[in-house]
């Protein structure tokens, strides 16, 4: 078992995936993160963010290394039984299914959940008391929603799993100001709720605002992992671009 993994939330250890037949684009990756944490994963375009995400998830099999959820190896799940290891992924696209209604949404995400601890009514009623934004109007399809409820909506199916960690990848892709606050003030309540959280995502100074820590990624590789207070007073453009602090 990987250092620190038994007391982490999420714990990862030389980590390498890439697609296909090309080389790494995570490249050895480490990182122990303690419960009930916000962790934001920031880095240039092209840094491999989200193929870092991706890989966690299940959807890209991991080359060398390990991942464990609560001190239990998930490396070699598919992605549906890391749902039942404790670990929830909201992709940035096609997150909902638009042509339905947000209650048919809520009720699709738990169809086929079987043998996770405290999935089930009560888990139900804590996660849309976290939403009253979406869970108002229980009839309208999502596709009406607006961006930043569609992904409230997609936290909310996501959480239904109970999960112990919550991957999100760029949640405010493409959302305008206000919605970017309501996201990020989304994940925060999330956070309140006992899950941690590993957010990915290119508004740095969004995620900044509510993040424990960060994880600074370039070319694959760690840059930096430190407290957001030591990162919001770094000069990004030189470490995302070849400095350390």
């Amino acid at each position: 078992m990987m250092d620190g993994a038994a007391n982490s939330a999420l714990s990862v250890s030389g980590l390498r995936a890439g697609y296909g037949g090309g080389g790494d684009i995570i490249c050895g990756i480490d990182l122990d993160l303690a419960p009930e944490t916000i962790m934001a994963v920031i880095g240039p375009n092209g840094s491999g963010k989200s193929t870092f995400v991706k890989t966690i998830a299940g959807l890209l099999n991991t080359r060398a290394g390990e991942i464990s959820v609560t001190g239990k190896n998930i490396g070699n799940l598919s992605p549906a039984k890391r749902v039942a290891a404790g670990l929830a992924y909201v992709p940035q696209e096609a997150n909902i299914f638009r042509n339905l209604t947000i209650r048919e949404n809520l009720k699709l995400a738990t169809e086929f959940l079987r043998g996770r601890t405290g999935v089930g009514p009560a888990q139900e009623m804590q996660v849309l008391s976290m939403f009253p934004e979406i869970t108002r109007r229980p009839k309208t399809l999502a596709g009406n929603l607006s961006g930043g409820q569609r992904q409230m909506l997609a936290f909310a199916c996501a959480l239904l799993a109970n999960p112990e960690v919550l991957l999100l990848d760029e949640p405010t892709a493409g959302l305008s100001p206000k919605f970017v606050g309501e996201t990020m003030e989304a994940v925060a309540r999330v956070r309140e709720s006992g899950v941690t959280v590993l957010l990915v995502e290119q508004n740095v100074s969004a995620a900044l605002q509510i993040a424990d820590e960060v994880l600074v990624l370039v070319a694959g590789q760690k840059r930096l992992q430190a407290s957001a207070a030591e990162i919001s007073k770094a000069d990004l453009a030189a470490l995302f671009f070849g400095k350390a602090l």
